[in-house]
């Protein structure tokens, strides 16, 4: 019982910073809010003993990806992009939206709530021991990539004067 009640505030969370950052005007609190809504995934995480994913989520999305938003709107001129967020589509992406909820509110409503029977999650131990050795490799290479679109994004914010 403890378990749903968790659910649905983890799930309230997660739900609530998604509409406030579809729904705010101002992108600074969008940005707020989206660390909200992967608070809340992160709890939904922590609720199916998803410990790494837990963990990855407040880390990496909670933190790095929110904080790198912000900056991104430190170093740009936010009065050049004055009309950006009229958008003359809205209706229309507001009636995908409800139709999606519909099929997915349908499809939940006609599953068959197959329960868990291993209420284990997997090892971070074993997901950090296998990930610094087996897949060492691959993990430098997408950290050099980041690294040099990092500086990428920041030769085009400096040289956006010099035209």
């Amino acid at each position: 019982m403890t378990e749903l009640v968790l659910f649905y505030i983890a799930g309230a969370f997660a739900l609530g910073g998604a509409v406030g950052v579809v729904g705010t005007r101002n992108i600074v609190h969008a940005a707020l809010f989206l660390l909200v809504a992967l608070l809340g995934v992160a709890g939904i995480y922590l609720l199916v003993f998803a410990d790494f994913l837990a963990l990855v989520q407040v880390l990496i999305y909670g933190g790095a990806i929110v904080i790198v938003v912000l900056f991104a709107l430190m170093l740009t001129r936010l009065q050049d992009f004055s009309g950006a967020m009229e958008n003359k589509q809205w209706p229309f992406a507001a009636l995908a939206a409800l139709g999606l909820f519909v099929v997915f509110s349908i499809a939940i409503a006609q599953g068959r709530g197959g329960g868990l029977t291993d209420r284990r999650g997997p090892d971070v131990r074993e997901i950090g021991q296998t990930l610094f050795t087996q897949w060492a490799i691959p993990f430098e290479v997408a950290s050099v990539l980041l690294l040099v679109a990092l500086i990428g994004a920041i030769v085009i914010a400096r040289s956006g004067g010099r035209e």
